[in-house]
């Protein structure tokens, strides 16, 4: 008897339908599908009518969408997934579940513990005003994101999405910081590079009425050159970008928020001691290159089977190295975050670490030493950089 493939998501999907714990799928890694289409994605909506799956086609300038009734779109779904596409990230309020199909039409699934732990909100337009009239900005004209109509010009959709995520995170963090001085606020964003997130940054503290100095800080002259001719043209008088890089750079004696997104490697350790010895009140990194700790690694017995696997054990690497920066934030006195920044179609490396400073409270110090401990001992570690910056080297 041959199994049929769509089983496992045509069963988890129907699960998570009836149960209303449905938030998203998303279908990825096409095999030969129509030129351009590099996702499916899927979510509940309310209509007149009832429920619905919302099912999105997303091409590189465009994005196709249909309503369709429950058992449609589950089906729809699966049938796909069993014959054009090789994974499936289904994201539920019980539990995350990812499917990966074979060639041979095999089908894996991993669990993990769920990323959203509130049912979705079921309005059909599920884009909240302020990402639309984002996508609407001059700033983003300026820059080549978007076209005069707000759509993304062609290759950018992701990097509209990105900044669209990055000042909707922005605002909720802004939220929480409740000791922001009643003064004009000192901002650093590390690696400007074209200045997309920088010019977010500031359009964001912009519209919640902050006085804030912004500077981007980019390693080449001729992108700083240019995005201070644009913050000229689009009127960001307190918008400025300098040449320097995180270990060059002549910084203020204070900073009250430091911002390092795609900081290679080690260079996001730099980043945060740079924004803990400035004082910054508000950190906000998107880590990548996790290289430091690979090499160290040495798995204790429970995980041997994983360091056979390259890419699990350059996962693990990954994790490790944000769960001790996290560790080493909290330590300091922070509330520290680890959350996901977009979507993994747009970007494989899309975790954030963020860190707001507490004004009371937190766990025991000596308790989360403890727990940086366990982990160095438990995988051999010799080094990391930021641990070694703080002078936080378990001995």
């Amino acid at each position: 008897m041959v199994v049929n493939p769509v089983c496992p998501l045509l069963n988890a999907l129907r699960k998570a339908w009836d149960a209303s714990t449905f938030v998203k799928l998303t279908l990825s890694s096409p095999e030969e599908l129509e030129p351009g289409l590099r996702n499916i994605k899927a979510r509940p909506v309310a209509l007149k009518d009832g429920r619905r799956i919302c099912l999105t086609q997303c091409f590189a300038t465009r994005e196709i969408t249909l309503n369709l009734l429950p058992e449609d779109g589950i089906r729809t779904l699966a049938d796909s997934f069993a014959h054009s596409w090789t994974r499936a990230n289904l994201f539920t309020t019980a539990g995350d579940f990812q499917f990966r199909r074979e060639s041979s039409g095999k089908v894996s699934v991993r669990a993990a513990r769920p990323a959203f732990t509130a049912a979705p909100a079921l309005e059909h337009d599920r884009r909240n005003p302020l990402r639309k009239a984002l996508a609407d900005e001059p700033f983003l004209q300026r820059l080549g994101v978007t076209t005069l109509q707000g759509a993304p010009r062609p290759g950018m959709s992701g990097k509209l999405r990105q900044v669209q995520r990055f000042v909707e995170i922005l605002g909720h963090l802004l939220a929480d910081w409740t000791t922001k001085p009643q003064r004009t606020l000192r901002i650093a964003d590390m690696g400007a590079g074209k200045g997309y997130l920088t010019f977010a940054l500031a359009h964001a503290l912009r519209l919640r009425g902050l006085d804030a100095e912004v500077t981007g800080v980019e390693a080449r002259p001729e992108l700083v050159q240019e995005a201070n001719r644009a913050a000229e043209e689009l009127g960001f008088a307190q918008l400025r970008f300098v040449a320097g890089t995180i270990g060059a750079w002549d910084a203020p004696a204070e900073l009250d928020v430091l911002v390092a997104l795609h900081a290679c490697n080690t260079a996001t350790d730099d980043a945060l001691f740079l924004g803990l010895e400035k004082g910054a009140e508000l950190l906000l990194t998107s880590p990548c290159c996790h290289q430091e700790l690979r090499p160290q690694l040495h798995f204790p017995p429970a995980l041997a089977a994983v360091s056979g696997h390259g890419i699990l054990a350059e996962r693990q690497a990954e994790i490790l190295t944000d769960a001790l920066r996290a560790h080493l934030l909290e330590l300091r006195g922070y509330s520290a975050r680890v959350f996901e920044f977009v979507e993994p179609e747009h970007s494989g490396k899309n975790l954030m670490l963020a860190g707001v400073r507490r004004t009371a409270g937190g766990r025991p110090k000596e308790a989360i030493r403890e727990e940086i401990r366990s982990l160095w001992a438990a995988f051999g570690l010799k080094s990391q950089q930021l641990a070694k910056l703080l002078g936080e080297v378990p001995v």
